[in-house]
C-alpha cells in the first residue's frame, strides 16, 4: 500500500501527516486519489495536481 506525508498544512491538515492511498481514478484523463490519515480520522479526495503539490510518496 502506497503512503504519503503531507509537505505542507493542506485544509486544515498539518504538515508531516501520514496518508493510506485508498483508490485512485481516470476520467476523461483527470486524475482523483482518495487518502485516508493513518488514524482512519480524515478522508481527502484530491486530483493528481493537488497530490503532486502538497505530498511526498514515503513508501510503495
Amino acid at each position: 500500500m502506497k503512503i504519503y506525508k503531507l509537505k505542507k498544512p493542506f485544509k486544515g491538515i498539518n504538515k508531516g501527516t501520514h496518508f493510506y492511498l485508498i483508490a485512485e481514478s481516470e476520467f476523461i484523463g483527470i486524475k482523483e486519489f482518495v487518502l485516508r490519515s493513518k488514524d482512519l480520522t480524515k478522508r481527502l479526495s484530491i486530483n493528481e495536481t493537488e497530490l503532486k503539490k502538497n505530498f511526498i510518496l514515503i513508501r510503495r
